[in-house]
């Protein structure tokens, strides 16, 4: 006899609201963690409301698996010297480890793609590390590779 197949879990993306923030935190963590970076949680609680400040150009969404935060994207609407249109920067973007392969980075992605169209943008970018292979996979597929290096300081 055949076994039921298994329930699909219901999935969606869910702009970040003022009662998100014990969702995302762990999420923003895991994407730190992920990086082997921290940042200082005066820097964590600012970025926060700088996420649900109307007056910041900043936003971000959850991955959803069955109510489950399971991964995180911020962006970042800016001018630019190339284009009249704002462009937006793709800043962070973190998948759970369990829930990687499954589609949700893609998802994710797609959502700022959308966000991005909506509020007049007419390019979406980010940066990896170049270690980040995997990643790298869906991103060559995706989006096309700017051909750029970044180079910063950090200004005391």
């Amino acid at each position: 006899m055949a076994s039921e197949p298994a329930p699909r879990p219901h999935i969606y993306i869910k702009p970040l609201s003022e009662q998100d923030f014990a969702l995302w935190q762990p999420q923003w963590l895991g994407y730190l963690g992920f990086y082997q970076t921290e940042v200082p949680e005066a820097t964590r609680l600012i970025t926060w409301q700088r996420l649900l400040d109307h007056k910041e150009p900043m936003f971000g969404a959850l991955a959803m698996v069955d109510g489950q935060a399971v991964g995180v994207v911020h962006w970042i609407f800016h001018r630019s010297c190339w284009t009249v249109e704002y462009s937006c920067y793709l800043q962070d973007l973190y998948v759970a480890p369990e829930q990687r392969g499954t589609g949700l980075g893609r998802q994710l992605i797609e959502h700022v793609y959308a966000q991005a169209k909506a509020a007049g943008s007419t390019r979406v970018h980010w940066l990896t590390r170049e270690t980040n292979s995997t990643a790298m996979q869906l991103y060559d597929r995706i989006a096309q590779r700017a051909g750029f290096v970044q180079y910063r300081k950090q200004l005391d």
